[in-house]
């Protein structure tokens, strides 16, 4: 599996990672054991990068995550996200609205950082922009710490580096992003038409 590596952070992850979210948060229903199984196996075949959120379940993905991959520990970077506001008893979910005030990034981070078993958060980021709380008082909150833009989490509880900003719908940035993807998209569902058993390897590379 060959590696890449994100922004300036110095994390290194496999160039294929795995969305977690709809392992146990979606309409179909899924068996935990059957997704442990899972999760284990993608990381013996090569799989480093993993993709959570508190969102998704809410919370019970990340448990999950938290469960199937603690053998692991230092072996895989595990990125969750933060930005949804929270209902007192159901949770955070994106009917509710948005919040990223720094003191929501501290709890949220606190509180994922138990489920996911791990005393760091490999890569911690904003689920979606928070029109209320500038960018910079993101970025600011107390619960990230380090030299550069970016600071993740307090105490050795994160670490990483590098700031994404997004940009409106309809800039020039994001539109050159959107038809880099779009036509990598175009490629792959190509490849897959051609030899639908195509190996990962070469979808990957696809991508590049």
């Amino acid at each position: 599996m060959k590696k890449r590596k994100l922004g300036k952070s110095g994390l290194e992850v496999s160039a294929i990672g795995l969305g977690c979210m709809r392992m146990s948060f979606g309409d179909r229903p899924t068996d935990k054991q059957e997704m442990i199984t899972f999760l284990r196996a993608a990381v013996e075949r090569g799989i480093t990068f993993f993709d959570t959120a508190e969102v998704y379940g809410p919370f019970t993905n990340e448990e999950l995550l938290g469960e199937a991959l603690e053998p692991f520990r230092g072996q895989v970077v595990i990125g969750t996200k933060f930005g949804y506001r929270h209902d007192p008893i159901k949770g955070p979910h994106p009917s509710f609205g948005l919040d990223s005030r720094p003191e929501q990034i501290k709890r949220v981070a606190e509180a994922s950082l138990k489920r996911l078993r791990v005393e760091a958060i490999d890569l911690f980021y904003q689920h979606r922009p928070d029109p209320n709380v500038p960018m910079e008082d993101v970025a600011g909150a107390d619960v990230f710490l380090g030299p550069g833009d970016h600071r993740l989490v307090r105490a050795g509880r994160g670490v990483g580096d590098g700031i994404v900003r997004d940009q409106p719908l309809g800039s020039r940035r994001t539109g050159v992003r959107q038809r880099h993807v779009q036509r990598a998209l175009v490629q792959v569902v190509q490849l897959l038409q051609k030899s639908p058993t195509v190996p990962l390897q070469e979808v990957a590379q696809t991508l590049q």
